[in-house]
């Protein structure tokens, strides 16, 4: 006889399938301590505050800007005051999100300079770059080849 059962029904008891009277019923959860659906987790409620809108007065008329431009606004003003906290954070993400490769400006060569650069490229640059080792040959494994010879061939046939 088999692991399985068979109900009264015809339903077979087995792995993966429990007796039905110890399923869970329709609208009864597994885990009822479980997380809820639809449940965020703390990034996107950081996120989520951070692009709130705030209003603003500047300059006498007030406007709408992101809670987390208002921070920053606000860090601004706080380091601006002379509040060293406020100036060492302030910097911080300056440094951290401040330097684009695409806004340096390299300062402009005289003709000299340029050909001294050129003429080191061309003498080093090909001595910079390694050549790669050539790539091995693949081993060829010829059928016929085996542990047998040729007389343990024929008397194996």
């Amino acid at each position: 006889m088999s692991k399985s059962k068979h109900a009264g029904d015809g339903y077979t008891v087995g792995y993966g399938k429990p007796p039905t009277h110890s399923q869970f019923r329709p609208g009864q959860s597994g885990n009822p301590a479980g997380r809820r659906k639809g449940m965020r987790n703390l990034m996107t409620d950081v996120k989520r505050t951070l692009r709130v809108p705030v209003s603003v007065k500047e300059g006498g008329r007030s406007r709408k800007i992101s809670t987390q431009e208002g921070i920053l606004l606000l860090l601004r003003e706080k380091a601006l005051k002379g509040d060293a906290r406020a100036l060492d954070r302030l910097i911080e993400l300056a440094s951290r999100f401040n330097n684009e490769a695409s806004e340096t400006v390299a300062p402009a060569l005289s003709a000299d300079d340029q050909d001294i650069l050129a003429a080191y490229r061309a003498e080093v640059a090909p001595a910079a770059t390694p050549s790669l080792p050539a790539e091995p040959r693949p081993r060829r494994i010829r059928l016929d080849d085996g542990p047998f010879s040729e007389t343990d061939k024929e008397s194996a046939k």
